[in-house]
């Protein structure tokens, strides 16, 4: 699993999809006379995850004072993730960083946040704008 997808993961995005896939599905009506007609997917709901609560849910139930808000490196361990610099290099190759960025592990830090924090609200999750 991508390091992007685990983040999602661990802050609940696509949990509502696993449950509608869980429940049983309505019978399936039958025609005698033509064979069916592929039929679309039902488009679900996307539920917005409130990345802010969650993550102050978070942070207020962790010993460590992590500042998730400015910190990549504090975003990750509040998330039970592996911090590292090696860890850190390859969610930036996941997400494209610029070739200029990575070789400065500040600026690859500033950029890495930002952007992942935008990848959540363009996945469906609900971020304040001052973070983005």
């Amino acid at each position: 699993m991508s390091i992007f997808k685990s983040i999602l993961s661990k802050l609940g995005f696509g949990h509502s999809d696993e449950a509608a896939s869980a429940a049983p599905a309505a019978p399936a009506m039958t025609t005698q006379a033509a064979p069916s007609a592929p039929v679309a997917p039902v488009p679900q709901a996307i539920s917005a995850v409130d990345v802010t609560a969650k993550l102050e849910q978070l942070a207020s139930a962790s010993a460590e004072k992590l500042n998730w808000r400015v910190s990549i490196v504090d975003l990750l361990k509040l998330l039970g993730l592996d911090s590292s610099l090696t860890a850190r290099k390859e969610l930036a190759t996941e997400l494209h960083c610029p070739a200029d960025k990575m070789g400065d592990s500040a600026q690859m830090n500033m950029w890495l946040h930002k952007t992942v924090l935008q990848k959540l609200a363009d996945n469906g999750g609900k971020v304040p704008a001052e973070l983005l």
